[in-house]
């Protein structure tokens, strides 16, 4: 079946279905119009494999093959949010693209995305899938993350969707002054969601909440 036929969404992958996954972040605290909006416009479910359609609004991560996941669709919504809470940004860098669920949701938040990920067949994927939602506004690059995307820094905000032990330098040296980076940091079963905001002088880092996320892995996987 087409993505474009899957878009049609019946039962579980209706836009139904989708408006109640919203209702269910707003009572999680998700407060942004913007972010909710575009989580309501998205459809999560033709990012998964047709097999795992019928759980894609459920408040879960999902695999994605290449030993990945899809974020759930809280903390897509949360980092999304804690990026966007200081204003607009015009020049975003994603790390990780995933199967594209998350890069899709900032497409539509920000001037200009570029997005990396490490796993070659994930990153066509997420390509095509974009594409065919009409989302042509994405640079994507196969890379190691830890790299960042030096040629379009500096960036207003960076966002990871794996957590290193510690902060990639790159990432934090291709962040303009008034820049926000959103990441999660730690090992297995201690990681927190960290926001770093870079000012003048260096660096403040914010911590939030306990998250769960696949490792920052270096080097690239065809």
């Amino acid at each position: 079946m087409s993505i474009r036929q899957r878009l049609q969404g019946v039962g579980m992958t209706s836009r139904r279905t989708r408006e109640r996954m919203v209702a269910r972040l707003r009572e999680q605290g998700i407060a942004d119009a913007r972010v909710l909006d575009a989580m309501a416009e998205i459809p999560r479910h033709v990012f998964v494999d047709e097999a795992l359609e019928s759980r894609a609004y459920e408040d879960t991560a999902l695999p994605i093959g290449h030993n990945q996941t899809i974020s759930q669709p809280y903390i897509v919504a949360r980092m999304t949010e804690l990026l966007l809470e200081s204003g607009p940004k015009s020049r975003v860098l994603e790390i990780g693209s995933g199967c594209g669920y998350q890069t899709a949701i900032l497409a539509k938040l920000v001037g200009q995305l570029y997005s990396v990920e490490r796993i070659a067949p994930l990153m066509k994927k997420a390509r095509d899938t974009l594409w065919e939602l009409d989302i042509k506004t994405v640079g994507f690059k196969h890379a190691d993350g830890g790299w960042g995307w030096p040629e379009h820094a500096p960036f207003d905000g960076i966002l990871a969707a794996a957590a290193p032990a510690t902060i990639p330098e790159a990432l934090l040296d291709q962040l303009a002054v008034g820049g926000v980076l959103v990441i999660p940091v730690g090992s297995d079963g201690t990681q927190s969601l960290h926001r770093i905001v870079r000012t003048e002088s260096g660096f403040e880092d914010e911590v939030f909440e306990r998250v769960i996320f696949v490792p920052f892995l270096s080097g690239v996987s065809q």
